[in-house]
């Protein structure tokens, strides 16, 4: 294989986000600014202690704004050894890795062979096609860039496509890292209730904006205390859409696993940032909920 088939080329530039190098770093600064963002960019420093964060997946458009609020508190974090990059699957049900190094506008970004090679060895299936083809991934790159500007030469990711069998890796990733003693955060792809009939699914007529908020808010709060059962629980009975459950649950689940293993250290769960499309186009009749969450080491 070719050193460029070895790059995993971007599928969605110029459709999820701006294809040109200078036209997406002003996009990525817009969402940092613009009235849903966060209204700065991240502080020259690295004090914080974030272990993980949740964000949406969606065209910067839509969710970028959303996306920069979590950006913003990992980009004043301590600078891991790696990031792990937890993707929705929307290709398979099952979960898989890939061993290549990605590519995106801003540059080449690459992948950290040692965990991926262990993770294969324990079982895990690495399928750079699945990876090719999906965009939960990708997305999060750009912004990832950016906000490691001063890193790049250091930044490396682990791109993991969660499935349905997400439970039969949580041990194995906590295994794997405490054997390494790599230090990491967590990146979480997902994006909340898919509401309208383009998602064929329309629990509610009227009121539509604060109802999908509600809705969305009480899937969210089991994710704040960590509880991974509650959460789950809250989608089977509301049958909502959630594009992103396995990701969401296998963090909840390695965090807690974490958790357990570093007694004394309090995790701090905050909710950044919560709007839907809806929000941002004025038309509610069919609008996807997007929330940035961050879990923080005291």
């Amino acid at each position: 294989m070719t050193q460029q088939q070895r790059i995993r080329q971007p599928i969605v530039s110029g459709q999820f986000y701006e294809e040109d190098f200078e036209l997406l770093v002003d996009q990525i600064k817009d969402c940092f600014t613009n009235k849903f963002g966060p209204g700065e960019f991240p502080l020259n420093e690295r004090s914080k202690h974030v272990k993980a964060i949740i964000v949406p997946h969606a065209g910067f458009m839509c969710s970028g704004a959303c996306a920069a609020w979590a950006y913003k508190e990992m980009g004043e974090s301590e600078f891991p050894d790696t990031f792990i990059i937890l993707g929705t699957n929307h290709q398979s049900t099952t979960t898989s890795t890939c061993d290549l190094d990605w590519e995106t506008p801003l540059g080449v970004v690459r992948s950290d062979k040692e965990i991926i090679q262990e993770l294969e060895s324990e079982g895990m299936l690495i399928s750079n096609r699945d990876h090719q083809f999906e965009h939960s991934i990708e997305t999060q790159l750009p912004f990832l860039q950016f906000v490691s500007k001063d890193y790049l030469k250091d930044l490396k990711i682990v791109p993991i496509l969660v499935g349905n069998n997400y439970d039969d890796y949580t041990e194995l990733i906590t295994k794997i890292l405490k054997k390494l003693e790599k230090k990491v955060i967590f990146i979480v792809s997902g994006d909340f209730t898919h509401f309208g009939s383009n998602y064929s699914y329309n629990p509610f007529n009227t009121n539509i904006k604060n109802n999908l908020t509600a809705l969305d808010k009480s899937i969210i709060n089991p994710l704040l205390k960590l509880d991974t059962n509650a959460f789950l629980k809250e989608i089977n009975k509301t049958q909502a859409t959630v594009c992103g459950k396995y990701p969401i649950a296998a963090l909840i689940d390695i965090l807690n696993i974490f958790d357990s293993n570093t007694p004394g250290k309090l995790m701090n769960v905050q909710l950044l940032q919560y709007y839907n499309s809806g929000d941002i186009f004025g038309d509610y009749s069919s609008a996807v909920g997007y929330a940035a969450i961050k879990f923080e080491y005291k």
